[in-house]
């Protein structure tokens, strides 16, 4: 019986994502039958905005489940995601090529990320408070990189198009950058189910004093499970890029951290660690961008969507307890 209870609740713990997000999907539906009857929700437009927001978040929630499933937590992903966007569009300003430039967003993230790993395992400090730190530091650096304004730069299709709809009639259905990201979550999804990498993720997350025991290299790991995220931050950075039409914003991604990490904990990562879902992430910054457009349709203030997030980011937080 205990066999199949447990069974029970990690089927439901794998389906509870979708379950939320069908949930809001048929909320919005009759909201709209009943006060929009001549408005069409599910309009090319909406949906390619929720795709695009969706990726944004989506490849922050990716990086955020290896740093949860491994116990941590990162506090500065929207300040990342503003200080790589920010040095895509300086970079191209000051002339480089856009191939550099991209590499060079792609090593500042992934540098942000390891520095926050390095600050974690050199000064034995919990991950809140070093994040909560770098944080103000990367958004700062953001601010001084652009001198606090928005810096607009050319740049080619290949790097500016990534997520603008694709042509009608073509078979690709989505922009680009939506299928980066799921390339990228399903390459995640093996690095962490199938190799030595992810089995060390899972245990330091599980148990760190155990995972020490078993030889696991816990501070390498980190390490590297920090710059892999800031590697993530790197790629959103370039998509806000392209969302902004060619822009660097140092005011991008403000907020953005409790969208990420409210995704990866509804999509069935524990914040006590050791257990994370990339396809569950995926659907869980799915619904927190449905849901966030659905607010919008039918009218409710920005006020209101902030209490609403904060009520699912605090509920989703009691589930994982209660499991």
């Amino acid at each position: 019986m205990s066999s199949a209870s447990a069974r029970a609740r990690s089927l439901l713990g794998m389906l509870a994502p979708f379950i939320g997000l069908a949930l809001i999907l048929v909320l919005i539906a009759i909201y709209g039958q009943l006060f929009k009857p001549e408005v069409e929700f599910f309009t090319a437009h909406r949906i390619a905005l929720i795709a695009k927001q969706t990726a944004i978040v989506g490849l922050g929630a990716l990086g955020m489940t290896g740093v949860i499933a491994a116990g941590g937590i990162d506090l500065s992903v929207g300040s990342m995601l503003a200080l790589t966007s920010v040095t895509l569009a300086q970079t191209l300003v000051w002339g480089w090529s856009p191939g550099t430039a991209l590499l060079t967003t792609l090593l500042v993230g992934c540098a942000a990320g390891a520095l926050n790993g390095l600050l974690i395992t050199g000064l034995r400090i919990v991950p809140f408070i070093v994040t909560l730190g770098t944080m103000l530091a990367y958004r700062g650096l953001a601010e001084a990189l652009a001198d606090e304004r928005k810096i607009a730069a050319n740049a080619p299709d290949w790097l500016a198009g990534l997520l603008n709809p694709p042509a009608a009639g073509s078979l690709q259905l989505l922009p680009s950058g939506v299928w980066l990201v799921i390339a990228l979550g399903a390459l995640l999804a093996l690095l962490l189910r199938r190799s030595v990498f992810g089995r060390h993720v899972f245990a330091i997350g599980s148990s760190e004093p155990t995972a020490r025991l078993c030889g696991v290299p816990v501070e390498r790991r980190k390490i590297e499970i920090y710059a892999l995220c800031g590697l993530f931050m790197g790629l959103a950075g370039v998509l806000e890029f392209d969302s902004l039409n060619s822009q660097g914003s140092p005011t991008s991604g403000s907020g953005k951290e409790l969208d990420i990490i409210a995704a990866v904990v509804i999509g069935g990562g524990s914040l006590n660690g050791g257990r994370g879902s990339v396809l569950g992430s995926l659907v869980g910054a799915l619904m927190m961008n449905t849901l966030r457009s659905g607010c919008v349709f039918a009218e409710i203030g920005e006020p209101v969507q902030k209490m609403v997030t904060g009520a699912i980011i605090i509920a989703a937080i009691a589930i994982d307890r209660t499991r």
